[in-house]
């Protein structure tokens, strides 16, 4: 299979390399652009880009004004990096159809694991048959839940549910994303669904049901321990 290829675009030449050496490390292929300029220009050149890794304040084009474009023409998956940590940028992120949000400093080890999530959501990336985080055991094909080593007995929605919030640990996810993903896009019904099914998910996980925080405004998020 070939190496997907990330951009990824700061003006820091440390970050970019830092970034560059560990997704290089778990076998993507990485091309960088130092301004959102250049971005752009990546952009519309190369057609194969799987994920863009941006970060917002840049000179002559900032991250937003590059993410506004590119949504123009592509759903790309998009994670933005800042040094601030304003719920409102964060909000605004999502608005513009921003995947992620990380926030500086960061570990280039969860980064990593955040892309590898986006890409496996946007079915880049093949599936993992068993789902380990956090003494939480998500077995797909077996469709089995093992909690600190207890079984646990879920519905169909509730194990679909726990195994995308799995998948996408540490990542804050749109109620709206949760009914694309877990319900489909053919389904017309209320978001507040998610609402029921995440509470009665959190009740059968125990303690561990705390590990699904709400956030306020926007949806859920899974936080391993």
């Amino acid at each position: 299979m070939d190496k997907l290829k990330i951009l990824v675009v700061d003006d820091e030449s440390r970050m970019r390399k830092l970034v560059k050496d560990f997704l290089q490390k778990n076998n993507y292929e990485v091309i960088e652009a130092e301004d959102g300029s250049q971005a752009l220009d990546l952009f519309y050149e190369q057609k194969d880009i799987a994920l863009i890794i941006l970060d917002v304040m840049m000179p002559k084009t900032d991250g937003w004004q590059v993410c506004r474009e590119i949504r123009q023409y592509s759903n790309v998956p998009v994670i933005m990096l800042t040094a601030k940590s304003d719920e409102r940028d964060e909000l605004q992120g999502f608005q513009l159809g921003v995947d992620e949000y990380i926030s500086k400093p960061f570990s280039p080890k969860i980064l990593v694991a955040r892309v590898e999530a986006i890409l496996r959501r946007t079915n880049q990336l093949a599936d993992e048959e068993k789902l380990e985080v956090s003494g939480i055991i998500v077995d797909k094909k077996a469709h089995s839940v093992i909690i600190d080593g207890r079984m646990v007995e879920l519905s169909y929605k509730e194990f679909e549910l726990l195994a995308y919030f799995l998948e996408n640990r540490g990542i804050a996810l749109s109620r709206e994303k949760i009914l694309n993903s877990v319900w489909n896009y053919d389904y017309f019904g209320d978001a507040r669904t998610i609402d029921t099914h995440v509470k009665k998910l959190r009740s059968k996980m125990g303690k561990k049901g705390d590990l699904i925080k709400t956030i306020w405004g926007l949806g859920y998020k899974l936080e391993a321990e």
